[in-house]
């Protein structure tokens, strides 16, 4: 078992609560209005120091607007015409006292703010740590607060509904309603462990494990199928440009972006590293990968290009197999289309501008194993007929978009496994006739994965890898 901590434990490690913690929560550069954000104990103090509100106010009422000026406590001096916002604990983000400062923006202003903000007692936070507290305060579970990267992250517009539908605690009430499952079974089953004789009046051990099956492991498995489907939408359709060197994989990337996203040059072997950029088609999120041309490597850094295409290709969700048109097919090519089998793949046949020197054979042969679209990347003759091919061809099939669940991630659906691992050995456990001792501590150590799910017990580890993804000032 792996060593669990609960929040309480958590959070004079992670976020020291005492600490009143600033920083700018835009991203920097040139816009219309940026924010610096502040969270504590001395939340409150801090503003009353460096702000003059317009019309002068005994003390600030919570969640409401201040004009007024920022000032410079050393000098005196303005800063800046700003509006002020207070939220008061516990009705705020972090259940903490919160300032927001909307000043104009740009790095200079927004640093010189939060400079002052600092010097007045709080601290840079660290990243996520925002959220962070409203977990640990919990004001939202770890559940709600992955979904707050999601939204940040999402692809699509159904990428941003199914983590909008996460962050409204869709994916905890399901993992709370299985607990409860678990929790009743396991208190029958402890109470059949404190009266041994009276076993069987208490619980029937098939009955146990009809529950645990129907009950828990069936619904677990189809949240990790859920799991599967819903990431498409917020983390996009891996899709890997695949192709003999020169086939023109680099120009179709830049035509499909509208771009010079990629390096396009006659010379042989000129995309050595993988490319990757998302473009939405069709409603469709395509996470774009360019990779390195397939062909005799002439040096280590093309044959290690060559070897994270075929990393990139094995990974893919989906294919576009690009096949140059004024050259006949030759082994890399044919190479390419046998390791294609088996996955989602569209045959693109580039350079339609060129004279064809494919022959009929290759193309039939072509057809019959993919469907086949051309084009010219160069000319971008053909290329609204690729996007609608490739919105139809994923439409249908094996590739399964129609997820309505929230948008579980990686993490969640390990953790899921792990707990249908332990309730498969509680069902087989009762089945087999073993000690009850067994059978309540395979349910309790399945209670405690989910659990983790939504951060009832979770090791400081997991907190700081999660986190850590988040921007300073989320």
């Amino acid at each position: 078992m792996r060593n669990k901590t609960s929040k309480a434990n958590s959070v004079h490690t992670l976020s020291d609560e005492e600490d009143t913690i600033a920083a700018i929560g835009t991203p920097m550069g040139r816009a219309g209005i940026g924010i610096v954000r502040i969270s504590g104990p001395m939340a409150y103090g801090i503003a009353r120091k460096i702000f003059k509100p317009k019309r002068p106010v005994q003390s600030f009422e919570s969640h409401r607007l201040y004009l007024g000026n920022l000032l410079d406590p050393a000098t005196g001096n303005i800063i800046d015409e700003v509006l002020l916002s207070y939220m008061k604990s516990p009705n705020s983000y972090t259940r903490e006292d919160v300032i927001e400062i909307n000043s104009h923006s740009g790095h200079l202003l927004l640093s010189k703010i939060l400079e002052m903000v600092l010097e007045l007692g709080a601290r840079l936070a660290r990243p996520g740590e925002f959220t962070l507290r409203a977990f640990l305060n919990g004001r939202i579970d770890l559940t709600q607060a992955e979904a707050v990267i999601d939204l940040i992250n999402s692809r699509s517009e159904r990428g941003l509904y199914l983590a909008t539908q996460q962050l409204g605690g869709s994916f905890r009430k399901q993992i709370e309603s299985l607990r409860e499952k678990i929790i009743g079974l396991l208190a029958q089953v402890e109470v059949a462990v404190d009266f041994p004789d009276e076993e069987e009046e208490i619980i029937s051990r098939d009955e146990a494990a009809r529950q645990i099956e129907a009950e828990l492991i069936r619904p677990i498995d189809s949240l990790i199928e859920e799991h599967a489907k819903s990431r498409i939408w917020v983390d996009g359709i891996g899709t890997a440009i695949v192709g003999r060197v020169n086939a023109g994989k680099s120009s179709l990337l830049n035509r499909l972006l509208n771009e010079q996203r990629a390096i396009v040059t006659p010379i042989p072997g000129t995309t050595r590293d993988v490319i990757e950029s998302t473009i939405n088609i069709r409603g469709l999120p395509l996470r774009l990968m360019d990779t390195a041309g397939f062909g005799q490597a002439r040096d280590e850094v093309e044959r290690i290009g060559i070897h994270l295409t075929q990393k990139k290709l094995d990974e893919a969700d989906f294919l576009l197999a690009v096949i140059d048109q004024s050259r006949p097919m030759n082994q890399d090519d044919w190479s390419i289309v046998s390791r294609c089998k088996g996955k989602k793949t569209l045959i693109v046949i580039n350079k339609i501008d060129l004279p064809p020197r494919l022959n009929t054979d290759a193309l039939g042969e072509l057809s019959a194993l993919f469907p086949v679209v051309k084009i010219s990347a160069l000319t971008g003759e053909g290329i609204n007929g690729l996007k609608d091919t490739i919105s139809d061809y994923l439409m249908e099939g094996d590739l399964d978009l129609t997820s309505s669940g929230a948008g579980a991630s990686v993490r969640h659906s390990h953790t899921l496994s792990e707990a249908a691992r332990f309730f498969r050995g509680a069902a087989k456990g009762a089945k087999d006739r073993a000690p009850m001792e067994i059978i309540a501590l395979e349910l309790k150590s399945g209670l405690d994965a989910l659990g983790e799910i939504i951060g009832e017990t979770t090791t400081e580890e997991v907190l700081e890898r999660i986190f850590s993804d988040f921007c300073i000032g989320k």
